[in-house]
């Protein structure tokens, strides 16, 4: 756990932020670079860049604030409210955020939409993995106690004792940069567009129901005691990926059948 990259006098930069600012760089790069080998307009990359980023962090951090508020931020001076120098932000809320700023933009100027969230879609998951890595080194989004080899140890004031957890950051790393190279593979091979999207969707909701079961930091559960908030966003998740992804096709096939069908009557 090494939260502090370095100190600017008395001001300390956080490796969280650092390493959330890296992976959106990162993300944003290799979206354009697939916009450009695949033929769409590398602009609307560069314009909607700005617009993913404010929206993303203020919905993860309107997502932290609102389940933690008791815990963190009741007694607390409002300004903690938007100081996310030292963690504090819920994944699901800044996709969400993102989502709807990215929805405007691609309203606002007019961008075929499920063309478009396709090259953006295997970049979510590369900058998210450099986010989990932010998380472990913060020390939060940790996982249960454990007796495997490979459990870690955070200090002895940290919320977990210094009894050995899983390292549930580092599952979510690596199973993020798992998900980004099966996506970069189907988005050259994709049969319709938002396929790759709805992939996304399915993947990523299903990788973080299963890592769930293994974090050790919420305070509430529920269903019966056994499902975090986690696991039932991630739940409709998966599911909203599924019926997008069959509405999708469904519509791709009547297109590509009337369009056989008009060749047909033409000839």
């Amino acid at each position: 756990m090494h939260p502090i990259a370095f100190r600017i006098g008395s001001f300390a930069v956080y490796w969280y932020g650092i390493l959330l600012a890296l992976g959106f760089l990162v993300g944003w790069w290799t979206a354009s670079r697939r916009s450009v080998e695949t033929g769409v307009n590398p602009q609307w990359v560069a314009d909607i860049g700005v617009w993913l980023l404010f929206g993303g962090i203020a919905g993860a951090r309107l997502f932290y604030v609102v389940e933690y508020w008791n815990q963190d931020f009741a007694n607390r001076p409002l300004w903690h409210v938007i100081n996310i120098r030292e963690g504090g932000l819920v994944f699901y809320g800044g996709l969400f955020g993102g989502l709807i700023a990215g929805l405007i933009f691609v309203w606002w100027k007019k961008i075929p939409l499920w063309r478009f969230a396709d090259v953006l879609a295997p970049s979510v998951p590369l900058g998210h993995a450099f986010g989990r890595l932010g998380c472990f080194l913060n020390g939060c989004c940790y996982g249960k106690p454990t007796t495997l080899p490979w459990g870690v140890r955070f200090p002895a004031e940290h919320p977990t004792g210094g009894v050995p957890v899983h390292p549930t950051e580092l599952y979510e790393l690596v199973g993020n940069l798992v998900l980004y190279a099966l996506l970069a593979r189907l988005y050259r091979r994709k049969q319709f567009d938002g396929q790759v999207l709805t992939a996304y969707l399915v993947g990523y909701g299903t990788l973080r129901f299963c890592v769930e079961f293994f974090r050790g930091d919420y305070k509430v559960y529920y269903l019966g005691g056994w499902a975090t908030i986690g696991h039932i966003v991630s739940f409709f998740i998966v599911l909203g990926g599924l019926i997008l992804w069959k509405v999708l096709r469904t519509k791709s096939v009547s297109a590509v059948s009337a369009s056989s069908e008009t060749k047909d009557h033409e000839q």
